[in-house]
């Protein structure tokens, strides 16, 4: 594929990717201001109550007096400036907020789906060498068992098991409180065995779709003609399963990869919240309980943007993966 298509291409997804965001952004306003409660109702009642003189000044503060078509064009007017408002709640600016919380997030989504990734494929093509083995029939109990279990069940699970049977690793938090917090190696371990339990909740359901999805992927290649030629040219077993089929069956795998990535953002809201790890998905459950209207819709418009970049980033890996993709 010239370079020439390929930036045609690239400029054609964007374009999609903006209208597909906008639309977005104008839906999850509607749904938000469509749910039932009302925010200035809610910061009364945690303030201990408010005269309705300034419980009308809060409205007109806030734009809620305004009909919803105003309010919505007010909206969008201020996300295309990079405005993404204040919080009614925390009374902070919303960007300053998932900018606090988006390092924290990014590092336990990005931790489960490689670890999802990488070890459920490993799995999948070590049961497919042998489908009817012992091997094989254990990782597919484990991976049914994985793809039934709730995501907030297996953290309160893991949280249950090693904070009391076997009080090994932190469940709480993401940093020890007598941690310095300065980047230093002593911390970035305190970090990571924070990192452990959530990670190890959130991707074991995806492990094992990733696991199931493989083997079944390798075992359709496998049997293609190309695989037996290649066999018939007394080509190494390990050449031909990790050369020849494994790119071939890791298509679906990575279409599955890129299409899921918007359930481990909202897998995280539980995880997060089962495990007090301080990121978006805990800022949304937060937000969501007070009716704080900019935030919520900042941490949504966030997680759509990732969503939709991680599609683009996607289809892009196709043409890497499958020669054919590139040469269309």
């Amino acid at each position: 594929m010239g370079m020439l298509p390929f930036l045609r291409h690239v400029a054609s997804r964007m374009l999609q990717a903006l209208g597909l965001v906008l639309a977005v952004v104008v839906l999850n306003f509607v749904l938000v201001h469509a749910a039932p409660g009302d925010p200035v109702e809610t910061i009364a009642g945690a303030s201990g109550g408010m005269s309705p003189e300034l419980m009308a000044q809060l409205r007109t503060q806030y734009g809620l007096d305004k009909s919803l078509p105003v309010q919505l064009a007010v909206y969008l007017g201020k996300v295309a400036s990079g405005d993404l408002g204040y919080s009614y709640f925390f009374n902070l600016p919303v960007t300053q907020m998932i900018g606090e919380r988006v390092p924290a997030t990014l590092l336990l989504v990005l931790s489960s789906v490689l670890l999802a990734f990488f070890a459920g494929t490993a799995l999948g093509v070590l049961s497919s060498r042998k489908p009817n083995g012992l091997l094989s029939q254990f990782i597919t109990v484990l991976s049914l068992v994985g793809f039934a279990a709730p995501v907030f069940w297996l953290g309160i699970m893991l949280v249950i098991l090693l904070a009391s049977v076997f009080p090994i690793l932190p469940v709480a938090g993401m940093r020890s409180i007598d941690s310095t917090g300065t980047g230093g190696f002593a911390d970035m371990l305190d970090v990571a065995q924070h990192l452990v339990l959530p990670t190890l909740t959130l991707s074991l359901v995806y492990l094992a779709q990733y696991s199931r999805l493989a083997r079944s992927s390798m075992l359709d290649v496998l049997g293609s003609d190309f695989i037996r030629t290649a066999r018939a040219k007394g080509l190494a077993d390990r050449v031909v399963l990790y050369k020849h089929a494994l790119r071939n069956a890791l298509l679906p795998v990575v279409t599955v990869l890129g299409l899921q990535f918007g359930n481990v953002l909202a897998g995280a809201i539980l995880v997060e919240t089962v495990f007090n790890w301080p990121g978006l998905g805990r800022l949304a459950f937060e937000s969501v309980l007070r009716r704080d209207y900019p935030t919520i819709l900042g941490v949504l418009l966030f997680s759509s943007i990732v969503v939709v970049v991680m599609n683009q980033l996607t289809d892009l890996c196709y043409r890497f993966i499958d020669p054919r993709i590139r040469a269309s």
